[in-house]
């Protein structure tokens, strides 16, 4: 590798949108985001686009069948 001409790692603080933060090591001090691991509703288990009942169940709700078992 050539001197000089890599940046510098440093301890870094990355804050987001939602407020919390946490400590890293990046070549910039500070970086800003918008989404994280604790306000994303795919890693909260707060999410509505995953499925629910399966393609059964939910042929079954739509004309109205009743399950027999």
């Amino acid at each position: 590798m050539k001197k000089g001409i890599h940046p510098v790692m440093q301890k870094c603080t990355i804050t987001c949108a939602c407020g919390s933060s946490f400590e890293t090591l990046s070549n910039v001090e500070r970086h800003h985001i918008e989404v994280c691991n604790e306000c994303h509703p795919f890693y909260n288990k707060k999410s509505s686009g995953h499925k629910k009942a399966g393609a059964v169940e939910k042929f079954n709700r739509k004309y109205n069948i009743e399950e027999t078992a």
